[in-house]
């Protein structure tokens, strides 16, 4: 099976411009190519293409999964390889997930300080002018027992 640049980015949800900058960058290897100089994908391809999709869809960084296909390749790999990896990512993504609530948590607590209404003070927009480095810490809350 060979398949044109357009048909492999449908098989493999990968879009024929992102299966490009893969190739330009070495991700993947670049497929045969007609006396014209198109591109053609066989089932190998193809499938490698679903491994990339598959890896930036649990968010693995492009230098994670030219590893990860490397040792998915290697038939005398090691599975502890492979769980380090993955693990490493976790914890990136953990870390990640716990800026984002942070995130969540000062937008909400602005949010809830704006009036919403035709006033033009507005605590969101005095925040973002402050800037983080001269923001006073926030203050702690103490609860009554």
């Amino acid at each position: 099976m060979n398949v044109s640049i357009s048909e492999a980015a449908r098989a493999s949800g990968v879009s024929a411009k992102m299966i490009r900058y893969y190739e330009s960058i070495g991700l993947i290897t670049a497929p045969a190519r007609s006396a014209a100089g198109y591109r053609f994908y066989d089932e190998r391809d193809v499938q490698t293409l679903r491994f990339v999709r598959r890896a930036r869809d649990l968010g693995f960084p492009v230098e994670d999964i030219a590893r990860l296909l490397e040792l998915w390749r290697d038939g005398g790999r090691s599975s502890a390889d492979v769980k380090r990896l993955a693990e490493e990512h976790i914890a990136a993504l953990e870390h990640r997930i716990a800026a984002l609530q942070s995130m969540q948590r000062t937008l909400e607590r602005l949010a809830c300080a704006c009036h919403g209404d035709d006033r033009p003070d507005c605590p969101i927009l005095d925040d973002l002018a402050i800037g983080e480095e001269n923001r006073a810490p926030a203050p702690r809350r103490t609860f009554a027992s």
